[in-house]
């Protein structure tokens, strides 16, 4: 099965405001922010408000996001994490399938 190279790829997308304060609310969330400071070794994290949708591997995107999420990506002051998929589904998103959200670390052991 030969490999089909994805030149162009929309990573746009629009979330109804109702689906993004769900969204937002279950990402500020006190127990799922523990969670990510046990897991990224740091005190404390802040929600950039920065979501993107994954985009296919190419040369113009090598890390898997749109470029201008690239800077973030090469940072150790922020943290790109998967939307958990039972957020999305409880914020009742269902397109795009995916999302990635940016924290910043605030302070690190």
């Amino acid at each position: 099965m030969p490999l089909k190279i994805v030149e162009n790829f929309d990573a746009s997308f629009t979330l109804e405001p109702q689906a993004k304060e769900t969204l937002f609310k279950l990402l500020t969330g006190v127990s799922f922010l523990n969670q990510l400071n046990q897991h990224l070794k740091c005190e404390k994290l802040e929600w950039t408000e920065l979501l993107f949708q994954p985009v296919p591997y190419s040369s113009q995107t090598p890390k898997g996001m749109p470029a201008e999420f690239e800077k973030y990506y090469d940072s150790d002051e922020y943290a790109i994490i998967n939307v958990p998929q039972n957020f999305m589904f409880q914020a009742k998103i269902f397109k795009p399938s995916r999302l990635c959200a940016i924290y910043r670390k605030l302070v690190s052991y």
